[in-house]
């Protein structure tokens, strides 16, 4: 069972932020910003997008790219390791920690939500659990990663699948629920 953190134990209500005043400023600033520096740039801007996210914290290691359409909900939640991708209209629900390991791809309009709630809470306060994307490893298009979900370095996820636990290094998996379809035979990191 991944670990999960309750945003805000006190709250009471479905209807009341489980987020602090300042916590939500800071991210309408990260959205303005992203609006107005961002989503216009061409792809060989990246660096230009990667120094956006540096200023809010997101934890860069080497060059990722970040495609300029991508949405990232609370990028100091958010660590992407060297040549790791986050791709056309992909999304990075990060209430919880990310991190997208060296060479990882997230294809177009994945999502990767980190939050959900707990329902056997009056309030159904906010949970969060990290997600980890491995080394190599390739989500495909318009998959759907849970909170709380490792998916292991060099596996590969079917497009369209809903992946609800872990997934072992070096398979390819798809469905809904996604499960291990076979073995990569590839089982070396691809050149670095």
């Amino acid at each position: 069972m991944p670990e999960e953190t309750i945003v805000n134990p006190e709250q009471t209500s479905a209807y009341e932020s489980p987020w602090s005043g300042s916590n939500r400023a800071l991210r309408v600033l990260w959205e303005f910003c992203w609006v107005v520096f961002c989503v216009w740039t061409p792809k060989p801007l990246n660096p230009w997008r990667l120094f956006w996210l540096r200023v809010f914290d997101a934890k860069i290691h080497g060059t990722p790219f970040v495609h300029q359409r991508a949405r990232i909900e609370i990028p100091w939640n958010l660590t992407l390791h060297d040549r790791a991708c986050l791709g056309d209209r992909a999304n990075a629900y990060s209430l919880g920690q990310i991190e997208i390991g060296a060479r990882a791809t997230i294809a177009q309009e994945a999502y990767l939500d980190t939050g959900s709630h707990d329902f056997e809470k009056p309030g159904m306060p906010l949970v969060t659990a990290k997600i980890t994307i491995g080394e190599d490893a390739f989500v495909g298009a318009r998959a759907f990663v849970l909170p709380g979900v490792t998916i292991g370095s060099r596996s590969v996820i079917g497009a369209g699948s809903v992946v609800t636990k872990d997934v072992p290094e070096n398979v390819i998996a798809a469905g809904n629920p996604c499960k291990v379809l076979r073995t990569r035979l590839e089982a070396t990191p691809i050149a670095k």
